[in-house]
């Protein structure tokens, strides 16, 4: 997983993630990774609109985001 994590924050790509907070309940969030270290991730976070700092062993999934073309272009 730190693999991926460190090429969608190298290439600045957006994130979608799915995390397990520390209630135990997941979350579905769209980030932009700042930085790596220790087993965390700084990351933009959109719906929250502020930095967020997520635990790597939290993090059950991430894609990258893929945005889609208008239909005819």
């Amino acid at each position: 997983m730190i693999g991926y994590l460190q090429r969608y924050m190298n290439s600045g790509q957006l994130v979608e993630i799915i995390y397990l907070d520390r209630h135990g309940r997941t979350s579905k969030r769209t980030v932009r990774i700042h930085e790596i270290s220790r087993g965390r991730v700084k990351a933009y976070c959109f719906a929250r609109r502020a930095f967020r700092i997520f635990s790597v062993d939290n993090i059950l999934a991430a894609v990258p985001v893929v945005k889609q073309r208008a239909a005819g272009y």
